[in-house]
């Protein structure tokens, strides 16, 4: 993992790069609520299989707002920099 970041730093040099580190958290909460979703409607509770659905999609949601979030903080303050 660390040669691909040396190979995109010597095509990038001048690239910042930051990570929102909740971004990750949400990714695999997403997934998580997912599988538990697919689950519950394996074993016949489509009750909870549906709940579980929702819910994934309000997760999904605040993580793609993080990601945009970020995106805008960090390129906006590149631009101020820079």
């Amino acid at each position: 993992m660390g040669s691909v970041d040396s190979e995109l730093d010597s095509i990038f040099p001048d690239k910042k790069t930051h990570r929102n580190r909740l971004v990750p958290i949400g990714a695999f909460l997403t997934a998580g609520v997912l599988t538990a979703g697919l689950i519950s409607f394996k074993r016949g509770n489509s009750q909870l299989g549906q709940q579980l659905m929702r819910a994934r999609v309000l997760v999904q949601g605040g993580t793609v707002a993080l990601m945009v979030g970020s995106a805008y903080y960090y390129g906006d303050s590149f631009k101020r920099a820079g």
